[in-house]
This record gives structure tokens, sequence and C-alpha cells, in this order.
């Protein structure tokens, strides 16, 4: 029994899109871990090797949400010496969804004096941080409009200020999107 080529080509970018975003995201936590360990390691080489650094992150989503990408990041810094609770100390901030909660939020890891604030959520989230701080680093990861457009940064090659990092634009590919060679094949 065939299906019809819509429903195939429907399915196929459904997968490919949920395996694109997984390695998207897998991507973005080195990423985040690379950019977060240079900011942090230059903090070090300013201070004694005995104080704990703080990292500060400030989510859109739950704990509970972001259990996986929490170990994952504990993981990732552990390979790099950074042991939670040893040598470094994050702070996490979840605003449960709620976007009224983000200035709260970002003022309480400025207040802790963070070496890093990490920003996993949306435009609202990079604004509360930004207003927040103009010294320290801020990384932006995961979804928000562009950030030029937005105002987060000044240009992609040359953010300037005291904001960096990466936003997915759009999650959504088609079946062409993954063609190399113009040809695809589904078994």
């Amino acid at each position: 029994m065939k299906r019809s080529t819509k429903t195939g080509n429907s399915a196929l970018t459904a997968q490919h899109s949920a395996l694109w975003l997984e390695h998207a995201m897998k991507n973005l936590i080195y990423l985040l871990l690379l950019i977060a360990m240079v900011v942090v390691g230059a903090v070090v080489q300013a201070q004694q090797a005995t104080q704990r650094y703080r990292i500060g992150y400030l989510s859109a989503l739950s704990a509970s949400s972001e259990s996986a990408r929490s170990e994952v990041i504990r993981r990732a810094l552990g390979e790099f010496g950074y042991i939670e609770g040893q040598n470094i100390a994050i702070e996490y901030r979840y605003s449960e969804g709620k976007p009224d909660r983000a200035p709260e939020l970002a003022a309480d890891l400025a207040r802790l004096k963070v070496d890093v604030i990490v920003v996993a959520g949306g435009d609202t989230w990079i604004a509360a941080a930004r207003k927040t701080t103009k010294t320290i680093p801020i990384i932006m990861v995961g979804g928000g409009l562009d950030p030029v457009e937005a105002g987060h940064v000044q240009s992609l090659a040359h953010p300037g200020g005291n904001v960096t990092g990466l936003t997915i634009l759009n999650t959504e590919l088609s079946v062409s999107d993954w063609s190399c060679s113009g040809k695809s094949t589904v078994n």
C-alpha cells in the first residue's frame, strides 16, 4: 500500500525537524559551555585559583523542564575540571513560563555578583538581563527574535556590549532544506 506523497513528505519533514532540533540543542549546549568557559577562564586568570566562580542561569521554564539540560551542563563543565560545589556554583533561577518574573530573577542573579549570566529564554528574558547589568557577561541561548532586530546586539559578527551567544531563529525545515544533491530517499 502506497502513502501519498504529501503525507510521506509531511512525515519526513517532521522526522527531520525533530532530528535537527535535537542535534541543534546538543550543539547549542556545547557552544554555551565553550563560551561560558572562555568567560569564566578570563575571570579565573584575573583572580585567585581558590575562589569559587558563579554562573547565573536564567530560564523561562521550570526546574523540572530544564533538569535534563542542567545535568548535561554539569557533566560538560566537569569534563573541563569545573565541579559544581567545588570550584564553581551555578545559581539557577526559573520563571516557570511567567515573563513578568524575568526582571526580578535577573536582578537577583546580579545581586549575587555572578561571573556570567546564561539566559535560556526568549527576548523578554534577554532584555531583563540586559536591563539589569551592563558589566556581567550575558550568554543568550535558545529561541527568540533576531538578536540584532531585538536590540540585544549591534551585529551578529560584532555583538558589542555584554551580550553574546546564539538564538534559534527558525526550527521549521522543509524536505528541500535537507537535500544536498537535490535528491532524497526514504527507506
